[in-house]
């Protein structure tokens, strides 16, 4: 089904205000797969706050024309669905954990940072822990010499009151 010139207009539009809030792109082949199956896949993107959309190929490349999205434009090419994420690493993500339970998805490509990823660059990226956990590590790291020092200062504390306790028992035998 052919869109008219003004739902072209639209889509495009839709897609750049897209592009325009995200850090990420992620496109991959969905040939084969089934309807059920990329529900789910949406499903999981939305939970995530990723936007995935099918779109026609030289309409993606208008609408990220001009963005830091646009050096993927030679990768456009075939049936492909486009994820966009606004977290750096969360459409990178989802695409990669559902192409590792569903074959038939081929990661493409990417775009994060104005820089295109292969598919082996997407899967990196998808490794990245998240923003929530980088930060609990981050408190960790930054928790743990005062950690350390509160242990030995208990330890010293303890030691001391060991010594502390024969010396008053004999105190008191001695009155």
């Amino acid at each position: 089904m052919s869109l008219n010139r003004s739902e072209k207009e639209a889509v495009i539009s839709e897609v750049t205000s897209l592009a325009a809030k995200a850090q990420t792109l992620v496109m991959a082949e969905y040939r084969g797969i089934t309807v059920a199956a990329m529900d789910q896949l949406r499903i999981k993107a939305r939970s995530n706050g990723v936007s995935l959309s099918v779109l026609k190929n030289t309409l993606a490349r208008r609408a990220v024309a001009g963005s830091s999205f646009e050096v993927a434009a030679e990768k456009m090419t075939g049936p492909l669905i486009y994820g966009f994420s606004e977290d750096a690493v969360a459409a990178a993500k989802v695409v990669a954990e559902f192409a590792k339970t569903n074959d038939k998805l081929v990661i493409r490509g990417g775009v994060y940072g104005g820089k295109a990823l292969d598919q082996d660059g997407v899967k990196q990226l998808a490794s990245i822990p998240s923003k929530e956990v980088l930060l609990a590590q981050l408190c960790g790291l930054l928790m743990s010499p005062m950690s350390r020092t509160a242990v030995v200062l208990g330890a010293l504390a303890a030691k001391k009151g060991e010594g502390a306790a024969p010396v008053a028992a004999e105190e008191a035998v001695a009155a």
